[in-house]
């Protein structure tokens, strides 16, 4: 009987401080099995990567290539951190200096080519003989990927045929799958010849896996806080498939760990100490009240989007921003959400209805907000610039906007996932891509100081 092992991180998001002990742990378990004769194969699921990490940022994920191939990874698949985080010239210069496969099969150039730096599937040939191959998929955001120069297709259409041709050459197949424990659900209903599913994307926990018809699914949470640990008993065919998440905080601290993570603190910081503008005055933020920061920032927002007004949340600024020389360290410190802005046309009856719900929502400003890109704290109060409601009319830069009349309106792509404002979801909207909100205000710095 012949034991596979596989070991995998997923949605590390650049939470790097438990990296020394967990990069320490694969290359032990590696030599462990190698010196027992056995396979072993360490995996990534994707969002490995976050530029809300100063050391990430500074060197646009090429920092974590190498953190990846020290810990001698054998393969990655791209999450949407990955994906659509970068542009795309940086996305192709991510990977040239890795010794690991990159495997992404819906991911393709607009002329339909998968990427130079990618391919759809791989199969790896063990010691034994035993051939295992590898699929993957990322999640697919069509406004980002279409905007940003790529083509993003359906994963399972993709997944089908990476699973019909990777049969045809490998005994054992599975997938590593960025696209949220539902779609790992139904993909193992509709693949009966994948053994493995690794999970990702929704962050979910699995802590010894979780059975769909004869496929095993895997989820190992977020932030690095844990290793899965797979197995494979086979011999000749697949007998079992068992799994479990190490706990990386009851891992044996690596000496110098810390040393370590704030030396890729000083890296970053010292690459982004590079000034960008130079102001005359001080600039406030405040999470609860309208400050001159939000003013600078909408002013920066109108002037990029060419849009007529705007709304965003307060709790976007998460330092003021000083009088003198202003650094990119110090606009990404204000601003180190993965953000970008986009543009709705609304008309009159819409803007009310933003309006209201923002009225309504007295608890927003304090509630406490993780994801949708969102790097700070709280909500803090919503802003609306240049539209308001008066005596019962919705005024644009204040002339009365009539019924049916749409004007175009800026905002933050965290409210167009429906979970502030459902009715933004389903509206046509462009993406102001790739620019990051802080890249927004660096630009207007740029233009209003120099």
């Amino acid at each position: 009987m012949e034991t596979i092992h596989i070991y995998h991180t997923n949605d590390v998001h650049s939470h790097l401080d438990s990296w020394p002990r967990t990069r320490s742990y694969l290359q032990e378990r590696r030599a462990f099995h190698e010196q027992h004769d056995e396979a072993c194969l360490i995996v990534d699921i994707g969002d490995f990567i976050d530029r809300s990490n100063i050391f990430t940022e500074a060197t646009l994920g090429k920092s974590s290539i190498t953190l990846l191939n020290e810990a001698n990874y054998d393969a990655v698949t791209i999450g949407n951190n990955e994906g659509i985080t970068l542009a795309k010239e940086a996305l192709n210069q991510l990977y040239t200096e890795a010794k690991f496969n990159v495997i992404v099969n819906n991911l393709k150039e607009p002329d339909g080519k998968i990427p130079t730096w990618a391919e759809p599937y791989h199969v790896y040939t063990l010691a034994s003989g035993t051939k295992l191959g590898v699929v993957a998929a990322t999640a697919p955001f069509p406004d980002y990927y279409n905007n940003l120069g790529w083509k993003i297709e359906d994963p399972f259409t993709r997944l089908h045929e990476s699973i019909a041709q990777a049969r045809k050459e490998a005994d054992i197949i599975i997938c590593l799958s960025h696209l949220g424990l539902h779609s790992d659900e139904r993909l193992a209903e509709q693949e009966r010849d994948v053994t493995l599913i690794f999970g990702s994307h929704t962050h979910h926990v699995l802590e010894h896996g979780k059975y769909i018809n004869q496929t095993l699914l895997t989820g190992g949470g977020k932030y690095g806080r844990y290793i899965g640990h797979s197995i494979i008993h086979y011999d000749g065919m697949v007998q079992q498939v068992e799994t479990e998440l190490i706990d990386t905080t009851t891992l044996p601290p690596e000496r110098g760990e810390h040393r370590e993570v704030a030396a890729q603190q000083r890296y970053g910081e010292e690459l982004l100490d590079v000034e960008v503008f130079e102001t005359t005055r001080f600039y406030n933020k405040e999470w609860y009240h309208y400050s001159k920061l939000s003013h600078f920032f909408a002013e920066a927002l109108l002037d990029f989007s060419g849009a007529d007004c705007a709304f965003f949340n307060a709790g976007i600024f998460l330092t003021d921003m000083k009088k003198g020389p202003v650094t990119a360290l110090d606009i990404h410190r204000m601003l180190p959400h993965p953000i970008n802005a986009c543009i709705f046309e609304l008309n009159e009856a819409q803007l009310r209805d933003i309006l209201v719900i923002i009225e309504r929502a007295e608890e927003w400003p304090r509630r406490e907000l993780r994801g949708l890109g969102f790097r700070g704290t709280v909500v803090g109060k919503m802003l609306t610039y240049h539209f308001k409601q008066q005596d019962g009319h919705i005024l644009v830069n204040d002339k009365i906007l009539a019924p049916g009349e749409t004007v175009k309106v800026a905002t933050l792509d965290m409210f167009t996932f429906g979970w502030f404002f459902p009715a933004l979801k389903a509206l046509p909207k462009t993406y102001l891509l790739p620019q990051f909100l802080r890249d927004i205000l660096t630009i207007y710095g740029h233009k209003y100081f120099v």
